[in-house]
């Protein structure tokens, strides 16, 4: 059971969990103040303050997010009020109800998303440069 091969097996497990959801706040839930993560997180419940990440964010359908958000990559389909960078995409899937300003490289929409606020468009390479 405690050999030589622990570290290794330690290692391995880790490795696995690499691109899983590493936290989630479930409908009903709600949070206020700093989230800051490396993976993926989802969001389900209510959430208020900032995030910040080089991993994927997730706000799911029921969720009521009013933040500034700082992420790689958000995928949304709840509602969102506040400020959104991300540095490789965003992806805002229907029912989205977002109010606020978006900077990204990459936005993809499905129709019936609402959208009331700003876009701005970069290069990856800007996003990268002030995210570091």
């Amino acid at each position: 059971m405690f050999g030589r091969g622990d570290k290794k097996d330690i290692a391995k497990e880790k490795d696995k969990g690499k691109g899983e959801v590493e936290a989630f706040l479930g409908a009903g839930s709600s949070f206020e103040g700093k989230l800051v993560f490396e993976d993926i997180v989802r969001l389900d419940g209510d959430f208020s303050g900032e995030i910040v990440s080089r991993g994927t964010l997730i706000i799911g359908a029921e969720a009521n997010v009013k933040a500034e958000l700082k992420v790689d990559t958000l995928i949304m389909s709840g509602a969102f009020q506040g400020n959104i960078e991300a540095i490789t995409r965003v992806i805002l899937r229907k029912p989205a109800r977002i109010t606020g300003n978006i900077v990204t490289p990459m936005l993809l929409v499905e129709e019936g998303v609402i959208i009331n606020g700003s876009l701005e468009m970069r290069e990856k390479s800007e996003m990268r440069t002030e995210q570091d």
